[in-house]
């Protein structure tokens, strides 16, 4: 959270002229009005779930008629990407890897300042505790993942 995925995902949208399917607008779209205050991760692992396998539909779709895909998904551990990577290995797309990371404090004060702007990446506001759960859940690809797959460190 605040490393800016979604920044470069809009400038890739931009510069590539294709979609951006970026799995945060679909959560709050169609969730947010039935976010939980209490078990969020549980609730928010199963609609996850849920909505990458309709984004991967519409990517495949969009792939299959001649556009590019971007697919913002913050695929944070290494079981996540390993499934996204089958799925894509199963095709014959080509798949480009974004790592957009910054330190921590700058993420940290990005999410903090972005939930009091609520500018153009804004999608919902992150707490300090969500925040602290995603940064620990965060696995960094080692260099056996950055040697398999066609990984660009921004």
């Amino acid at each position: 959270m605040g490393a800016g995925k979604s920044t470069h995902a809009g400038k890739l949208s931009l510069t590539h002229g294709a979609p951006c399917l970026n799995l945060d607008e679909w959560m709050v779209i169609l969730f947010r009005p039935d976010r939980p205050e209490t078990d969020f991760m549980q609730w928010y692992s199963d609609r996850k779930s849920r909505c990458i396998e309709q984004i991967w539909r519409v990517a495949c779709e969009l792939i299959e008629t001649g556009t590019d895909a971007i697919v913002e998904l913050g695929l944070v551990q290494l079981a996540d990407r390993e499934d996204f990577y089958r799925r894509v290995d199963a095709t014959d797309y080509t798949l480009k890897v974004y790592l957009v990371d910054a330190p921590v404090d700058i993420r940290r004060q990005r999410v903090r300042e972005r939930n009091q702007q609520q500018g153009s990446t804004f999608k919902m506001e992150v707490s300090d505790e969500i925040f602290e759960l995603a940064n620990a859940a965060w696995q960094e690809p080692d260099e056996a993942e950055c040697a398999e797959r066609d990984i660009q460190i921004v």
